[in-house]
């Protein structure tokens, strides 16, 4: 039987969901170290502006930036370094393949804990233009409207 473990957001890129469409989206884990698992728990990171690579079959995390731990001594973490992305190999493979299309990219929307491990929702995405964000948010706009009319009703 599985476990279940619960899932703890550290930090979500809301400005993702803004910006691009989500096509798909998958958990990978993150090489981290010491000061960095602990600065994360106090939550202390930051998604925006990152973005995910794949060099030499390898997925790397880049411009995530992590607040060294206050506590740290001289050995504490550079906080923009690149991280390694935990995947396996086929899904590595999968990924290449659908970032290799024309105007697809590779977009951490949030990072989290699940069980003892960090954990980061990574999704295939595709940038939207400036009329794309005025549909999603006039959208948006009229869903709003909607329930506000089907409460008065009620």
């Amino acid at each position: 039987m599985s476990e279940q473990r619960e899932k703890r957001i550290v930090v979500s890129n809301r400005k993702a969901r803004h910006d691009y469409f989500i096509l798909e989206t998958l958990e990978a884990g993150i090489a981290l170290t010491g000061t960095e698992v602990k600065s994360l728990r106090q939550g202390n990171a930051n998604l925006q502006d990152s973005f995910a690579l794949i060099r030499n079959g390898e997925v790397w995390l880049e411009g995530m930036h992590i607040s060294p731990y206050e506590h740290g001594t001289i050995y504490n973490h550079d906080p923009k370094r690149k991280r390694k992305l935990l995947l396996q190999k086929r899904e590595i493979r999968k990924l290449f393949s659908k970032v290799s299309e024309k105007g697809l990219t590779l977009i951490p929307l949030s990072i989290y804990f699940k069980g003892p491990y960090a954990k980061v929702e990574l999704a295939v995405a595709r940038g939207k233009k400036l009329h794309d964000k005025r549909d999603t948010i006039a959208q948006r706009e009229i869903e709003r409207k909607l329930q506000q009319v089907k409460r008065r009703e009620i």
